[in-house]
């Protein structure tokens, strides 16, 4: 079931989330879900906030469109380590929509997270998958790629989405 997606400025999109006990048959329909959504709207990451679930989880897939899918779902993810070296990616996000900007994350991490099988899975991502991996995890900590940005900025950007969201209302 493809969900709605929250828009900037959303309380719930500042929460800290808790984490998940461990798998169970909803986390999986929620996951299903959200690759769903994230498919359809269409983007590479969606974290279950950004759909008004507050648990910590979130999906990706990096895959280039002329490649397999190749989604990943992580429960209670956390980075172990990340390199000095830095990328700048120019970054978006489904709950900001239409709108880009370039941010600075380690060009590479290793993360650790549950499957939807419980099972504790590790792996490093470099390049644009550990710019989504993070950018995905920053959702689950309340933030946000604009809060990398200046304050002039992030105004501007929060004004364009306050805007956005009456012209939807109406």
């Amino acid at each position: 079931m493809i969900r709605p997606i929250l828009i900037h400025p959303d309380p719930r999109l500042k929460k800290v989330v808790p984490s998940v006990a461990d798998s169970s048959d909803a986390l999986r329909k929620l996951a299903d879900d959200m690759l769903a959504t994230m498919y359809d709207a269409p983007g590479i990451g969606l974290a279950a906030p950004q759909i008004g679930v507050m648990s910590r989880i979130f999906v990706m897939d990096c895959a280039d469109k002329d490649e397999a899918p190749a989604p990943i779902v992580m429960l209670n993810p956390e980075i172990t380590a990340e390199s000095e070296e830095l990328g700048v990616y120019e970054e978006g996000c489904l709950s900001i929509p239409d709108i880009y900007a370039e941010v600075t994350r380690p060009l590479e991490v290793s993360m650790r997270w549950l499957d939807l099988n419980g099972e504790i899975q590790q792996a490093d991502f470099g390049g644009l998958q550990a710019t989504c991996a993070q950018h995905e995890l920053d959702h689950l900590d309340g933030k946000l790629f604009i809060d990398y940005l200046s304050t002039v900025k992030r105004s501007m950007i929060t004004n364009k989405m306050k805007k956005l969201k009456r012209s939807l209302a109406s």
